[in-house]
């Protein structure tokens, strides 16, 4: 009786296993069997002494690894982790008002492509949410702490702010943003090269006869907006069209400002197509598509329109516009790469994504005079 409560009796220092359950096997009781000291268990399973360039003998290797496959040894995720002061966590941070978890959110496919290459990478996602309130939740010194629970951390969001961005890269926390930045110094960031592809969408409605061509964008400077302008005004310069103050309208409100009077005014001064830029509300777009129907306008036959982007959900079901293509799963996952390579040490790159050209169906020559 004696010697079955002693059998029944855990070892000191160790949990009892729950009935049914063998406990994990610990470095301790590889070291034992094997007749190593546990750092040198330690050393072995990590493969860290090969990392230092003093690897332990053949046959004190053998030994170990003989003794951990006997005993079904298989290494804690936690203290692996802690060990290596990583968690295999990537974070995910948007400065949108309702966090891109909805399929027709326009920064949806990102995260498609996020999930899918950090699996891959064999990193599991934390999301965080705080700034659901429109980003409000991000201002203020130390209102991005909270990513540092990650090993690293993916920003998404036309308007992200730069002193908090600017104190993670100080401290040399691995951060990424998803769209082209100029500030903080030293962010890393992956964008769409959106100068080349609205540069791509002007030069085919020059090809197409357009001689006056129109810019309709919101009064934002985000670097995605700059970019947009910059590759239409290129394109203008390069096919010999007007590029001037004239080429480019600025509203704060399109849906105000943009009128079926306006567009017809414009039509009446030589305009024949009209390009708006895409942004997280389609703001620009929708104004422009009520006026040209409100001016009873037909399109293509009488004006020619492309969007620099895609529609917002609410029109994708409407013939599509011409204009680019956004490879946003792509972006999210080229996104990922270069956070996990921060992580291991690697540079604070920029990298551009080519987008591709769309034909449409809303732009054709433009009408006889």
């Amino acid at each position: 009786m004696v010697a079955k409560e002693a059998a029944g009796r855990a070892k000191p220092g160790r949990a009892a296993a729950p009935p049914g359950r063998r406990a994990r096997p610990r470095q301790a009781e590889v070291a034992g069997l094997a007749g190593v000291s546990q750092a040198t268990v330690s050393l072995v399973l990590s493969g860290r002494d090969l990392a230092t360039g003093r690897p332990i003998s053949a046959e004190t290797r053998a030994k170990v690894l003989d003794a951990a496959r006997s005993l079904g040894y298989v290494p804690d995720p936690a203290a692996s982790r802690l060990a290596a002061a990583r968690n295999n966590l990537l974070g995910v941070f948007s400065f949108t008002a309702t966090f891109p978890t909805d399929v027709r959110h326009s920064y949806y496919p990102f995260l498609v492509g996020v999930e899918q290459e950090a699996a891959a990478q064999g990193y599991d996602l934390v999301l965080f949410t705080g700034s659901s309130t429109g980003g409000a939740g991000a201002r203020g010194a130390g209102a991005l702490n909270r990513v540092r629970l990650a090993d690293g951390c993916l920003f998404l969001g036309r308007h992200a702010p730069a002193d908090e961005l600017g104190r993670l890269v100080a401290d040399g926390f691995p951060v990424v943003h998803v769209g082209r930045r100029d500030e903080p110094e030293g962010l890393a960031w992956v964008g769409a090269d959106y100068v080349s592809a609205s540069r791509e969408v002007v030069t085919a409605l020059a090809g197409l006869g357009h001689r006056r061509v129109l810019l309709v964008r919101e009064d934002d400077d985000a670097p995605a907006s700059t970019d947009r302008e910059r590759g239409f005004l290129d394109g203008l310069a390069d096919s010999g069209l007007p590029a001037g103050a004239g080429a480019v309208f600025r509203s704060g409100d399109p849906s105000r400002d943009l009128t079926a009077d306006r567009v017809r005014a414009w039509l009446a001064e030589g305009v024949t197509a009209f390009v708006a830029e895409e942004t997280d509300t389609g703001a620009a777009w929708r104004a422009l598509r009520t006026a040209v129907d409100e001016a009873g306008l037909d399109c293509p036959g009488e004006v020619s329109l492309a969007l620099l982007g895609s529609p917002p959900a609410d029109l994708a079901d409407e013939p599509a516009p011409t204009g680019f293509d956004i490879p946003r799963p792509a972006l999210g996952g080229e996104a990922v790469r270069l956070l996990a390579a921060r992580i291991a040490g690697g540079p604070a790159e920029g990298t551009l994504v080519a987008c591709a050209f769309r034909p449409g169906t809303t732009a054709g020559p433009p009408a006889a005079s």
